[in-house]
């Protein structure tokens, strides 16, 4: 039985938006000006209006501002009374009068601060929602929150059951977008809800110890494959950011349709089950216009939006949930083991091209189909990293989580001079011919075998100078092993008899911007029945191997990590130390085949320490 929850939550926000651009316009601030809290209202409540008129509920989350403007207090109040809507809290809008004269901050975010002062913000919020309610929420959010914040949440408020926190993708790529002026740096988290690790947010608990106590849910459903090759705040469940990205055409937004229903698809992957989510506040429909889209076209957009959503759930395809039903519903069934998955295609460009996303407690990663299979993203979620952000801290602005592999930060296959990028793929060999799958587009098919998701690739054929081969790829994952198992097949070969070798490898590094990081104190080791192999890296460009390798590994202590391959049988092992040009190293397996067979190796993700 297939079931699709979305959570449609609207915010009360005041102030800011509106002010900036006033103040670009030589205006002074002024966080209390009459007409920049009237727009704000009659937005919200178009807002609000907008998804009861098609029978909607939604979740409320007040504005540390809006908690002091008793219009919007009321507003909350009788519309929770009449549709049912949940009033919840934010730590958006924070800025007012009253924040700036009690923390003398313009901070706008919640996790730049330092530990302290969060854990004095959550008091003073939440005790102004309950001064001013008679209760304390039972969700609330920002676009990030880091684990020491929500700990301190749970331990003082133990009602709370669901959060929105953090946003999928929002690093770099969208820093680059806005100027070098977005200090939302939060990419490595899950695209879909999750119970967040006390440890780190970002990571899916391991178990019930584990368990932070709350159900995470992400800003926005964002495109899993426009995002990832672009600024997520574009490509997302809000009508607005797609005119902010001019996905429209002429005054229609078609992709919003698709990509909802892409969401909807997702229902194939993971047990019936599928999610969606909208989180707006009203700056995004200011009467003078936003992102080169004038009040009509902003206010079309979203009653479009709503009204899909309002179709969905009249057909019966669609349950409008409050952000804590849904935490009280996504739990009820879930053991911390269940992976998410999402066979994705490229709905933005209607080209033929999918990637494949999946993330546990032990790892999240994709598999671009364009590159063959390739495995262009890797995170170590078996770590666990303490990293906690803001002042006071060594993080401060990047609340990221660790990549192994990010081939858009690191190069990947695709390089302009002698070196490596961060990959893990498959080479195919006969003498001094070469190919490496990286190179051919294929596509994949998503199938289940008990505990074990499959992805399986479409054969591709591989031209040698006088013969060809044809090869398949077929990645499982069973559920709690924390490991990639890799089938690579070698078929159909045009020259009977001959040698191929097939060479399964990854190069990674870590980190989480584009710019490298030291590997001085990565230790790299071949394992084998006969002996052993250690170089710590230093940037030499040392090479070993050994011809029967039990293991091939990488221990990285800036992450906590061990990295490590192995194959079903006897293979050749090989380790590569880069140099400061090429700052990665490289763990492989290699087989020779006659004419036909397999190879089939292990990628494992675990903690170092």
């Amino acid at each position: 039985m297939t079931a699709f929850y979305v959570n449609i939550v609207h915010r009360p926000e005041m102030v800011p938006e509106y002010l900036q651009k006033e103040a670009e316009q030589g205006k002074v601030e002024d966080l209390t000006r009459g007409a920049v809290l009237r727009e704000s209202l009659d937005i919200f409540r178009t807002q609000q209006q907008t998804a009861h008129d098609q029978g909607l509920r939604t979740t409320i989350q007040m504005t540390y501002a809006s908690l002091f403007n008793a219009e919007a207090v009321a507003i909350a109040k009788d519309h929770h009374a009449r549709f049912g809507d949940e009033i919840g809290s934010t730590f958006l809008g924070l800025q007012c009068a009253e924040f700036r004269e009690q923390f003398r901050s313009k901070e706008l975010a919640i996790w730049l601060f330092s530990i302290e002062d969060k854990r004095r913000i959550v008091d003073a919020v939440f005790g102004k929602f309950h001064e001013v309610f008679g209760f304390y929420p039972t969700s609330t959010g920002s676009y990030y929150m880091d684990a020491e914040l929500v700990n301190y949440i749970k331990a003082s408020y133990p009602m709370v059951r669901a959060a929105v926190a953090t946003c999928w993708e929002e690093g770099p790529k969208a820093y680059w977008n806005a100027n070098n002026s977005w200090y939302t740096l939060l990419d490595g988290g899950p695209w879909n809800p999750w119970i967040p690790s006390k440890r780190n947010i970002h990571c899916p608990a391991s178990d019930s110890d584990d368990d932070i106590g709350l159900v995470a849910i992400p800003h926005l459903s964002r495109d899993l494959m426009a995002v990832f090759d672009g600024p997520g705040s574009y490509y997302g469940t809000h009508p607005q950011n797609l005119l902010r990205g001019m996905v429209n055409e002429d005054r229609e937004l078609p992709y919003f349709k698709n990509l909802v229903d892409q969401y909807r698809s997702l229902a194939t992957y993971n047990d019936g089950y599928a999610y969606n989510m909208m989180y707006v506040g009203p700056g995004w429909m200011s009467k003078s216009g936003r992102w080169e889209a004038d009040y009509a076209l902003l206010l079309k957009s979203y009653q479009e939006g709503m009204a899909y959503y309002g179709e969905l759930k009249r057909q019966g395809l669609a349950q409008d949930l409050t952000m804590s039903e849904f935490a009280d519903v996504y739990r009820r069934d879930r053991s911390y083991t269940r992976p998410e998955s999402a066979l994705w295609r490229d709905i933005l460009y209607s080209s033929r091209r999918q990637m494949f996303w999946y993330a546990d407690p032990s790892m999240r990663f994709c598999l671009d189909m364009n590159q063959g299979g390739a495995l262009v993203d890797l995170r170590p979620y078996a770590a666990k990293l303490v990293r906690p952000c803001g002042v006071g801290t060594k993080a401060n602005q990047d609340a990221s989580y660790p990549f192994l592999v990010q081939s858009l930060y690191r190069a990947g296959y695709f390089t302009h001079y002698a070196g490596e990028g961060a990959v893990k793929s498959c080479k195919i060999g006969h003498g001094q011919e070469q190919a490496d799958l990286c190179t051919c587009r294929t596509q994949a098919s998503f199938s289940v075998e008990g505990d074990t998701r499959v992805v399986t690739l479409e054969p591709v054929t591989i031209e040698f100078a006088d013969f060809s081969v044809r090869v398949q790829s077929i990645f499982r994952l069973t559920e709690g092993s924390g490991e990639i198992e890799i089938v690579r097949r070698v078929f159909d070969s045009t020259r009977p008899g001959v040698e191929v070798s097939i060479d399964e490898y990854i190069t990674a590094c870590y980190g989480t911007t584009e710019y490298p990081e030291d590997l001085t104190g990565v230790r790299l080791s071949l394992i084998g029945a006969t002996g052993s192999e250690t170089i710590d890296y230093a940037y030499q460009c040392r090479e070993a191997e050994l011809a029967e390798a039990a293991c091939v590994e990488a221990v990285v202590p800036q992450v906590d990590t061990r990295l490590s391959l192995r194959a079903d049988g006897p293979a050749l092992g090989y380790l590569r130390e880069g140099f400061s040009f090429s700052p990665m190293y490289t763990l492989g397996v290699k087989k020779t085949i006659v004419e036909k067979g397999e190879l089939r190796t292990w990628l494992k993700v675990e903690k170092a320490s």
